[in-house]
């Protein structure tokens, strides 16, 4: 398997990472952002959530901290509906739009990269999220991840991050103590987690892997 270099080490490195519900990019993507804060020393982050009520994004925020240890990290939502988006689709692109300009935190900083939802993602919520992000970063790395579910939506990716086994572990341990309130859920589950990433890791010859597609790239040399 051909590596792909994101050239993402040398310098301050700034990411906007996109969910419709809190949960939603530490499940899709949490390892990967695991092994970002382990490796990039000047890391930022923008977590920006469409949905939640005030107890699912306090624990959004501290899910952040805890992904993204000593790093600059900042969470925004708009609360709205959870299974709703699709009709405040104004309100859902311009929570995007502001963000893109600044206009949540005041930071104004382009990101070097952006996580959002799956384009293929069966939730409309997800969804809709998927959609809007390459209209909104036009000009930058939009990596799409995915969330297990029992839709069985499933897709074929094509870009892997691959995780060792304790990023994996510290991944799901790390989702159980940020999210106490999903975890009665038959499908907030370890095995469900880990289950996911070990086949994707078959897939790219590595014991645990993340998966992503996105659109369109630029290959340099």
């Amino acid at each position: 398997m051909l590596p792909f270099q994101l050239g993402l080490i040398d310098g301050p490195v700034h990411l906007v990472a996109l969910g419709a519900h809190p949960d939603d990019i530490e499940i899709g993507c949490g390892g990967t952002l695991l092994k970002l804060a382990e490796s990039v020393p000047e890391l930022s982050a923008e977590f920006v959530i469409a949905t939640g009520t005030p107890v699912r994004l306090e624990e959004a925020r501290r899910a952040a901290e805890l992904f993204l240890p000593d790093c600059e990290v900042t969470v925004t939502s708009a609360e709205l509906p959870d299974g709703r988006l699709p009709a405040y689709w104004n309100q859902t692109k311009e929570l995007l739009e502001a963000t893109a300009r600044g206009g949540n935190t005041g930071s104004g900083r382009r990101p070097d990269l952006v996580f959002a939802p799956s384009k293929h993602d069966a939730h409309q919520d997800h969804r809709l999220i998927a959609e809007l992000a390459p209209t909104v970063w036009r000009n930058h790395l939009v990596l799409h991840y995915e969330i297990p579910k029992w839709d069985g939506d499933i897709s074929r990716p094509w870009l892997y991050v691959e995780l060792t086994e304790e990023q994996m572990q510290d991944k799901v341990a790390l989702l159980h103590k940020a999210y106490p309130s999903q975890v009665p859920h038959d499908w907030f589950d370890g095995e469900v987690f880990s289950g996911l990433a070990r086949l994707r890791g078959m897939e790219c010859r590595a014991t645990y892997a993340e998966a992503f597609t996105t659109a369109k790239a630029t290959l340099t040399w």
